[in-house]
């Protein structure tokens, strides 16, 4: 929550100066710029929805809970990105391909966006930590951890912020350009760039949460540690089928079917598969976990999948 926050309060700031000096300059890039500053505003307010919806605790009509909301809040704040930030650079850019040179000072143009660059740096910073330290703690790249990772809003701000950066390194080699050689062309190109750059990342973020939507299942190692503790325990045989799936950040949802020692009544059976479910339900990541009987004859499933 506290990069979301960090990122907003940056973004917001930025938005509001940016806009004022694109009004100041008429350069295409900082239209540019200020399109993607309010962008990611909005953007972050969505990310902060999502992150207080998705910790509402489960009821009747939600039993595995709210995580999938934060899923689709990060559509929606990936969708504004696109429409917003990408769809008025992009058109913006295109339009002043063909504008002629207007006399303009362009020093608020590199004050403000040197001092984006310091606000966008410590968020950036702020959610480069947070990877850093997701990823130690999964024994993963941070190239890995953040595609894979089941927490939208940290990936968002993480990519959102270094867009952003690249996008102020863009503005002001169009602005520089501009200034050099007379023509505006240059800087209508770093508005057409920064609105690729942005279109690019989210159409990525909205791949990412359209997978954890429609079902991405959890981490190998996370199944192989689950199916590891139920092969160990003396009332278990084998286990023939699991399937762990995301339903939020840092929530799964168990199915598995188990064939349990001995032939005990079924009451008998009924408790025990209870007990499983319980123990494993007190797994901080476990959302949710169900268990039933293996089918006769079902071979055994291993580490590295269903056979």
């Amino acid at each position: 929550m506290l990069t979301v926050i960090i990122a907003l309060a940056a973004n917001t700031t930025l938005a509001v100066l940016k806009s004022i000096v694109a009004v100041l300059t008429g350069s295409a890039s900082m239209v540019a710029e200020a399109a993607h500053s309010w962008a990611d505003a909005g953007n972050e307010v969505f990310l902060v929805i999502a992150e207080r919806r998705a910790e509402k605790p489960a009821d009747e009509t939600h039993p595995l809970g709210f995580g999938r909301e934060a899923y689709v809040w990060s559509m929606i704040a990936a969708f504004g990105l696109f429409g917003v930030g990408a769809a008025v650079s992009l058109w913006h850019g295109i339009t002043s391909l063909t504008a002629e040179e207007a006399e303009a000072s362009y020093l608020w143009a590199y004050v403000v966006l040197g001092a984006a660059f310091v606000l966008e740096s410590i968020s950036f910073f702020q959610a480069r930590r947070e990877v850093r330290r997701g990823a130690r703690k999964a024994d993963v790249s941070r190239v890995t951890f953040l595609d894979k990772t089941s927490n939208p809003t940290l990936r968002a701000v993480f990519f959102e912020d270094a867009a952003a950066l690249v996008g102020i390194a863009i503005a002001v080699s169009g602005l520089a350009l501009h200034q050099a050689t007379h023509q505006p062309v240059w800087d209508a190109i770093g508005s057409i760039l920064v609105g690729l750059l942005l279109g690019f990342v989210a159409i990525y973020l909205l791949r990412r949460n359209m997978d954890f939507l429609v079902g991405q299942v959890a981490d190998p190692r996370i199944r192989e540690t689950v199916l590891g503790w139920l092969s160990e325990r003396p009332e278990v045989e084998s286990v023939s089928t699991l399937h762990l799936e995301y339903v939020g950040p840092g929530r799964i949802f168990l199915v598995g079917s188990v064939d349990l020692v001995g032939d005990d009544p079924e009451s008998e059976v009924a408790a025990e598969l209870q007990r499983l479910e319980d123990h494993l339900e007190e797994r901080p990541e476990i959302a949710r976990a169900v268990l039933s009987l293996a089918a006769p004859g079902r071979t055994p499933t291993t580490a590295d999948g269903f056979q």
